[in-house]
């Protein structure tokens, strides 16, 4: 319902500020009789209607008309201090104290509110429809601001673009604020997803297709953030293209994925991927010893990668902003289901930052909070100082403190784990052969840490469970 704000006595009620430029010649969404009904319910019946709407509510911007989000301020502070009324004349009172009795309608108009309604029954059906006119003028002020800026010839596009699509998901959800919940209902509700979980019937992660890593973690859960760190030219970008592929590629349930890779084109990363899945190793297409028998296995893996919905984004040295819009964009266009990025200390954050230290810190925290936002795991890959190289001895391996520039990617991250081999090992390997490598779980917020033996195929760029989680590599309680 659209209506004008004009109260029966003549009072013209003024409404919220209109932006420029967009339909000046017609009022904005908004009901006024729903909005004199919600607050009629207040002034009725408080003790149980305020709490429902500031529940409902996080700002008196649900309001169309300004007379009407002064009443409702003059309300919720009456309600907020300890034993005042919260009734008509209470209200008419705080207003006079104010100055704004009468710029509201006086008096007459506060008891034409509270004759409007003949019951609170649908108090809940009220606030939902003033929240969803909020959001449409919500809306409106954003598109309206984007259409500003785009006549800025001084803007920065690309910047502008990540600026709009960040304020548009941003309404979403953003008239109202989440419910508080009950132990009982939560705890009735996880009771039956581990009664499914225990029978096989509910999945806890996406699994990485590491069966002994998968026990250990329970896979890539939705809204964590998984590190996979290493010192340059181990193999975690292929371990994460392996973990990708597997996502990708699944037979029974093939997800939609993302890669945002920082430090590979996307032509490099579709090769590598093709020769992994082919099993054909990259030198055969060099050196000429390509084979008839092995197009037959190169078509077939190209005709898998082209049926999965990878999405690769090869931009170089992208902001959390950027990469926070992007995401956001292939969740609402493809719902994908797990973020791989290539890697951490390659990104930028927003802004001037002081120190490296705190760039580092701010880009953690932006994907952590992207994991939680979009309700996707996000496997982030990390580099470890050169700390790591001077540990000697068989027992030597890399450890939280060896994590680079920030210890704020251990704080932030539910899962840190560790790729380790001895490069030198890879580079005397006969062609097909294998080399020994472990995926060290050091962290694990909710769950079991250990290490696990690989098998890696330096060729084919493809790590492997060397075997099924054994007593000499089971994972230990944390």
């Amino acid at each position: 319902m659209m209506n004008s704000g004009k109260s029966s006595n003549g009072t013209e009620m003024s409404a919220d500020k209109r932006p420029a430029g967009i339909l000046p010649d017609r009022a904005r969404p908004h009901s006024i009789q729903v909005e004199r009904a919600v607050l009629a319910a207040m002034l009725r019946e408080p003790e149980s209607c305020i709490n429902l709407v500031i529940e409902k509510f996080r700002s008196d911007e649900v309001f169309y008309t300004a007379a009407h989000r002064e009443i409702y301020k003059c309300i919720i502070e009456l309600h907020n201090q300890d034993n005042s009324p919260t009734d008509l004349v209470s209200v008419a009172q705080r207003l006079r104290e104010k100055n704004k009795l009468e710029a509201i309608g006086g008096e007459v108009y506060l008891a034409e509110i509270l004759d409007s309604i003949a019951t609170t029954v649908n108090l809940e059906s009220w606030c939902q429809t003033l929240a969803k006119y909020a959001t449409l003028r919500r809306m409106i002020d954003v598109c309206s601001g984007s259409l500003a800026k785009c006549y800025d010839t001084d803007a920065e596009a690309i910047k502008l673009v990540e600026e709009i699509e960040t304020d548009i998901y941003n309404i979403r959800g953003g008239e109202q604020s989440q419910s508080i919940l009950s132990i009982a209902n939560l705890v009735t509700e996880e009771f039956k997803t581990l009664c499914e979980i225990s029978q096989g019937k509910h999945e806890v992660g996406i699994p990485t297709g590491f069966t002994p890593i998968d026990e250990c973690t329970g896979g890539l859960k939705p809204g964590e953030m998984f590190v996979l760190a290493a010192r340059p030219s181990i193999g975690k970008t292929s371990l994460a293209l392996n973990v990708l592929r597997n996502v990708a590629l699944c037979g029974t349930n093939p997800r939609p994925v993302a890669f945002f890779s920082l430090e590979m084109t996307g032509s490099q990363i579709a090769r590598r991927l093709l020769c992994t899945e082919s099993q054909i190793p990259e030198s055969v297409f060099w050196n000429h010893s390509f084979q008839d028998s092995d197009l037959t296995r190169l078509t077939s893996a190209a005709a898998k990668l082209k049926a999965a919905k990878i999405f690769i984004d090869p931009t170089g040295g992208i902001t959390i902003a950027e990469m926070r819009a992007k995401a956001r964009r292939l969740k609402m266009q493809h719902n994908i289901e797990l973020i791989v990025i290539d890697y951490l200390q390659l990104m930028h954050a927003d802004g001037r930052i002081e120190s490296r230290q705190q760039e580092v810190a701010e880009i953690s925290g932006g994907i952590k909070k992207l994991a939680k936002d979009l309700e996707i795991p996000v496997l982030v890959l990390a580099q470890l100082n050169r700390e790591v190289d001077k540990a000697t001895g068989a027992g030597a391996r890399p450890k939280l403190a060896h994590l680079r520039e920030s210890g704020t990617i251990e704080q932030d991250a539910d899962i840190v784990s560790f790729l380790h081999r001895d490069r030198e090992e890879s580079k005397g390997a006969a062609m097909g052969a294998s080399v020994e490598a472990e995926w060290i779980i050091e962290k694990n917020r909710n769950g079991r840490t250990g290490n696990f033996k690989l098998l890696f195929f330096p060729s084919r760029m493809e790590f492997l469970p060397a075997a099924p989680c054994s007593e000499e590599f089971a994972p230990e309680q944390k």
